[in-house]
């Protein structure tokens, strides 16, 4: 029996190691050893994430993407109106993005799992800045290959060549948040 989950540990981790399909230099999700807060750097190892888009929560019909922030850093946070600490975390995600604004940061929420009405309602109760993806199924985040859809809230931050510069799969604090936005926003934009 000890044999047989040796073998079969050795054949999950081969297998959670082995290559993606993701194109050379596009980001891949490879886990957090436990962690909550995975930090990449330096900036050369990270990965692009394509364009993340969708159909706006507030304006039906107009599409968001990210691609409209090219040389922005961008922060996507991954919430639900039914979710607790996404409406704890709302005020913090609210201070770091009205404070990081003028450095060219844009904060884009993508509201999963939820019904249009409730989520609206918690954007505009909440007074939430930033726009949001209305994605009841969470196609919006396929192209974050490998990345746990079902973490929310999570907090992905984007430096200005949209490469992955930060996860958080957590709810966040503004001092936690904060200084990972400034440290990106201070790196050196990108040349045309």
């Amino acid at each position: 029996m000890r044999a047989l989950l040796l073998a079969l540990a050795a054949l999950l981790l081969v297998a959670g190691c082995s290559s993606s399909d993701a194109p050379e230099g596009e980001f891949t999700f490879g886990g957090t050893g436990g962690r909550t807060t995975v930090v990449y750097d330096p900036p050369e190892t990270r990965g692009v994430l394509p364009a993340v888009s969708g159909e706006s929560l507030l304006e039906p019909g107009r599409q968001l993407s990210t691609e409209a922030w090219r040389g922005q850093v961008v922060v996507l946070n991954v919430w639900g109106s039914w979710c607790g600490p996404c409406r704890a975390e709302a005020g913090a995600l609210d201070q770091v993005a009205v404070a990081s604004a003028p450095r060219g940061v844009q904060f884009l929420g993508i509201d999963v799992r939820d019904q249009r009405s409730a989520a609206a309602d918690f954007v505009r109760d909440r007074g939430v800045v930033y726009p949001s993806i209305f994605d009841p199924p969470g196609r919006s985040l396929l192209v974050l290959r490998g990345y746990p859809r079902n973490a929310v809230p999570s907090t992905i931050v984007l430096d200005r060549r949209h490469r992955v510069a930060a996860v958080f799969l957590t709810a966040v604090l503004a001092s936690d948040l904060q200084p990972v936005v400034d440290r990106v926003a201070a790196e050196p934009a990108p040349l045309s």
